[in-house]
């Protein structure tokens, strides 16, 4: 796994960048893809919730970011959002503690949402 900056949200917004981004080894062709090769972003919201769904997650969506988890500290969830299209994503699934994420990339992979959680 590559982690890196997306150059697709420096260049939409110009705002603070997501905290993490899974992307594909630069060694595989599709890296060269219009999303950069970018599996999934994750944001990590506490006072910064309303920014990262309203501006952040409609830009995402039009870049074709294929998964964005948004780990909200506010709520104690973590939202999945698939299916990116122009104006955002067609799907969204709440998740919270005891719960297990799993990225759509990578199906054998769970990630305990309560260790998401954790402060």
């Amino acid at each position: 796994m590559l982690f890196k900056t997306p150059s697709v949200w420096t260049t939409t917004l110009n705002r603070s960048r997501p905290h993490v981004a899974q992307a594909r080894p630069r060694l595989l062709p599709e890296a060269a893809s219009a999303t950069g090769g970018y599996f999934l972003l994750v944001e990590v919201s506490d006072t910064t919730l309303t920014t990262d769904r309203e501006d952040k997650l409609p830009a995402y969506g039009h870049a074709g970011i294929g998964e964005v988890w948004i780990v909200n500290l506010a709520d104690l969830t973590v939202e999945v959002y698939r299916e990116p299209h122009f104006t955002g994503y067609g799907a969204k699934t709440v998740l919270r503690a005891g719960d297990k994420a799993t990225p759509q990339a990578f199906p054998d992979v769970a990630v305990d949402v309560a260790e998401l959680l954790k402060s």
